[in-house]
């Protein structure tokens, strides 16, 4: 007799659930290669759009370049700040708070607190906001907005899939390394910062579909943009071992000006929650536009400014007072929750704190330096490392900004010393993890939390399950014990028993509908309910909570349940 033919469709979410099981096992290297590829093209295009929503209303507004603030009269120096400040609180007035959550510190938070999973509404929020925050001259930047659109896109590209829950993360480090490669023109530093930063661990299962997912955000951004190089880097230099002591100096310094941001933002972001939103933000706008008012270089990406003092164009003072005003009103307006990123400004600042110990040194120390520039791109390094807690990733931002292999060495001197001053002198461990920890939230996983953490439930389930009714008679439940299951479950007393307890009970004709389960001659199992994408981390927590035995885990397109056992977990 000829089989039946399955349809097209079955055979589909058939191949699907396999994926679902490869997944959920963290074994699956070609399927996570495969969506690195679609999330890197995703981030590629989300992050294009980002960017024509900021730099086409700016190339009408501003003359010569899209970053040209300056040139603007002095009297929009303060009002645009002000006013966008105050229109965009108004708008976040009307939005439910659970959406206004955005940037890095919103992904890092998802992703150790929720499984990974991102809403679309917070993404949202960050797309429409960052490009207004950044159109209306705020002192923000433009790469952590990337950052969140980037891992949204690969969050949400599982959840629309229904892939298990340990699977979002690498997912949405796919989607941080696309977006950075795309908006810095940075691969390997995309690559690096999402692996330092927010997947937090290294291996070659989850380093290669974020390699992939950085080739494709850049192959579709450069194709747009161009492969210009950012910053360019002065054409000579002494040797950096006779530069030691100004090099240790500027890492000393660039690391307490990086704990200085720390504490500023991580201050704001504890105490502004308690504030209405239109009203902080109003505020906010009104401190931003009295900063740019007295040094509009503040205002925007300020990549221009960044370049100015690489080509020793600014003085002493303005150095000095630009990368005070920068650390208070950056500060002020990421703790306080407007919709923009931290990774320009740090660079900004850098830049301008190593411009300042630059000029010192070839004001003093002539003989014994370098010029500027190479103090202004070491600075930038080691702000982006200090205050991030991610040394390598800003090592790696700056090759690939400058295309200079000169700075490499002199980087990594500055940039650790940097690093250990911001986490050993000052006890902090970095922006992200400081503000969540002050927030009361999980800001890192154990090593064993971790391994939980990358694999899915559904490879431990045991499927040999059979659901009992409320309304089965004795001849229906004698009956079922012919069936070859494990377990027997009675959902509506949220308790499960084995082949051999339920046969017992059947035989002994026994309620199983007794008042208190408890009180049955045989020992039942407790039962919770999960859902089946859940990783491992999550139903541990979940089971050792409630204080369950196993959980019930239904799996509707096979039209069953599995069981998890809470002591075949603890051996995992």
């Amino acid at each position: 007799m000829p089989q039946a033919e399955i349809p097209p469709e079955s055979r589909h979410a058939q191949r699907l659930e396999r994926w679902r099981e490869q997944l959920s096992a963290a074994n699956a290297l070609p399927l996570y290669s495969l969506l690195g590829l679609m999330i890197g093209v995703v981030s590629g295009l989300v992050i294009v759009a980002f960017r024509f929503l900021v730099e086409i209303p700016l190339g009408h507004w501003l003359p010569t370049h899209t970053e040209n603030f300056e040139a603007l009269p002095d009297y929009w120096h303060f009002a645009l700040p002000v006013l966008g400040g105050g229109l965009l609180g108004m708008a976040m007035q009307f939005i439910d708070k659970k959406y206004h959550g955005t940037s890095v510190g919103h992904v890092l938070d998802r992703i150790h607190n929720h499984q990974g999973q991102l809403p679309l509404g917070n993404a949202l929020v960050q797309l429409l906001g960052g490009a207004w925050c950044l159109v209306t001259g705020q002192s923000v930047g433009r790469e952590g907005p990337a950052v969140h659109l980037g891992a949204s896109s690969g969050s949400l590209l599982g959840q629309w899939l229904h892939l298990p829950n340990n699977s979002l993360r690498p997912l949405a480090g796919c989607g941080v390394a696309a977006a950075i490669a795309a908006c810095f023109n940075t691969p390997l530093a995309g690559v690096i910062f999402a692996m330092e930063v927010v997947v937090m661990e290294y291996s070659i299962s989850g380093f290669i579909p974020v390699l992939v997912a950085a080739v494709a955000g850049t192959t579709i951004t450069q194709s747009i943009f161009g492969n210009a190089i950012a910053l360019h880097a002065p054409s000579t230099s002494l040797s950096p071992l006779k530069e030691l002591p100004i090099l240790a100096f500027t890492g000393l310094a660039i690391g307490l000006l990086a704990a200085a941001y720390i504490f500023v933002h991580a201050q704001v972001s504890v105490r502004s929650p308690r504030l209405p939103v239109w009203f902080k933000f109003s505020l906010v706008g009104l401190i931003a536009g009295s900063g740019a008012y007295l040094t509009p270089q503040i205002m925007g990406v300020g990549y221009d400014t960044i370049a100015s003092a690489i080509d020793g164009h600014l003085l002493l003072p303005l150095l000095l007072t630009l990368v005070v005003t920068k650390l208070l009103v950056t500060g002020i307006s990421l703790g306080a929750g407007m919709p923009g990123g931290v990774i320009g400004p740090l660079l900004f600042m850098g830049a301008c704190a190593g411009g300042a110990i630059g000029s010192l040194a070839q004001i003093y120390l002539p003989n014994f330096s370098s010029p500027v520039g190479y103090y202004v791109i070491l600075g930038m390094g080691a702000m982006m490392g200090a205050a991030l807690n991610a040394p390598l990733a800003a090592m790696m931002a700056i090759l690939e900004l400058t295309y200079s292999p000169a700075v490499i060495f002199p980087s990594m001197m500055v940039v650790v010393i940097a690093t250990l001053t911001t986490r050993w002198g000052f006890g902090l461990n970095g922006l992200f993890q400081t503000v969540l920890d002050k927030q009361g939230k999980k800001s890192s996983f154990s090593l064993a939390e971790q391994v939980r953490v990358n694999h899915g439930i559904l490879h431990l389930l045991d499927k040999s399950v059979v659901t009992l009714r409320t309304d089965m008679s004795f001849e229906e439940l004698r009956a079922a014990t012919q069936q070859s299951a494990n377990w027997f479950v009675l959902p509506s007393k949220n308790m499960a028993l084995t082949h051999e307890s339920f046969c017992q009970l059947v035989d002994q004709q026994i309620d199983l509908l007794m008042e208190n389960p408890q009180e049955l001659p045989v020992k039942p199992l407790k039962l919770i309910e999960l859902d089946r994408r859940c990783h491992l981390q999550h139903a541990l927590h979940s089971l050792q909570e409630t204080g369950a035995d196993a959980a019930l885990v239904y799996l509707p397109r096979q039209h069953k349940s599995g069981l998890l056992l809470l002591h075949k977990l603890l051996k995992h």
